[in-house]
């Protein structure tokens, strides 16, 4: 639940501030008769999001073992590819964003088209919506705890809309700055728990090679398929399942916030140790390059100087 809580917020006050600098900013330009199209443009991403979400649950059923593994490894890896775009993109868009956001209403308000309006407010929300779509409907596959997962989720949605609907009107006074960037970090861990998931699912499907596969090294005592560093790079890098219970708190807590499983393979370990180190070595110097840079303060010229440039201008 905390982990979808934190996406939800994430996402859902991304969204609701995007959704109240749009209306702020019709209403200032006088032009509050244009705020039902904008409504249904937001409307259509919302139930485009929440379709997905449905097909993605029950679209699969009809579906093989191995054909479900594939879909849902390969939607995860959209999902990765989608937020891992996401955190870079705010990095670079989030001071410009007002701006772009209200140009595109100005666009839209010089053409004078009903569609350009509900083109915005759909544009504006949908990417935030399928994006959150499609890593919480990841993360729910991983967990296999749906109700608990997406009461999270809404809970941190609800919280969203009520947080951005306050910021918005000056009630609440929030570093969003800070907050992206931390939010954002978290995102990072959590994508790379989702890939290592995706990996899983490929593995299971035959996709990828794996311990599932005829190429799974062998322990030559037990013939199980091998564990620890002789089973490098198609075994079990660990197996601790009887030390924390796949179905227990502590694993739901960990997976939630690490990307940690009881038993994980070695291309899921690879996976997950290459996008941590990769993308958190971006994103981290991303930041240290949003820091403002100190301003070095102004000599003052010397008292010669003073007096020769009045000379110059009594001249």
């Amino acid at each position: 639940m905390l982990a979808t809580f934190l996406i939800g917020l994430r996402e859902g006050l991304e969204a609701a501030l995007v959704v109240g600098i749009l209306i702020a900013y019709l209403r200032r330009l006088g032009r509050a008769d244009a705020l039902p199209r904008l409504w249904i443009g937001i409307g259509l991403a919302v139930a485009l999001a929440l379709g997905i979400g449905a097909v993605l649950t029950f679209g699969d059923y009809a579906l093989t073992f191995e054909a479900q593994e594939l879909v849902g490894g390969g939607l995860s890896l959209l999902a990765v590819g989608m937020v891992t775009w996401m955190i870079f993109w705010m990095q670079r868009a989030g001071r410009t964003m007002k701006a772009t956001l209200e140009g595109g209403i100005d666009r839209a308000l010089t053409r004078g088209g009903l569609w350009a309006l509900i083109a915005i407010g759909f544009v504006s929300v949908a990417r935030e919506g399928i994006e959150t779509t499609l890593l919480l409907w990841s993360m729910v596959q991983s967990f296999g705890d749906a109700p608990t997962a997406l009461l999270g989720a809404l809970l941190g949605l609800a919280t969203a809309v009520i947080a951005g609907w306050l910021i918005t009107r000056g009630a609440v006074r929030l570093d969003l700055r800070r907050f992206f960037s931390w939010t954002g970090g978290f995102l990072v861990i959590v994508a790379a728990g989702v890939l290592a998931y995706a990996v899983m699912d490929l593995q299971e499907a035959g996709a990828l090679p794996g311990p599932f596969t005829a190429i799974a090294p062998l322990d030559p005592t037990t013939g199980a398929v091998a564990v620890g560093w002789s089973a490098i790079p198609f075994g079990w890098s660990f197996d601790v399942a009887s030390t924390i219970a796949p179905d227990s708190a502590w694993a739901a807590i960990l997976q939630a916030t690490v990307g940690f499983m009881p038993a994980m393979t070695w291309l899921q370990v690879i996976a997950w140790a290459l996008y941590v180190g990769i993308v958190g070595f971006f994103y981290i110097r991303g930041l240290r390059g949003r820091r403002p840079s100190r301003s070095r303060p102004v000599a003052e010229p010397r008292q010669d100087e003073t007096l020769h440039l009045s000379q110059q201008g009594a001249a």
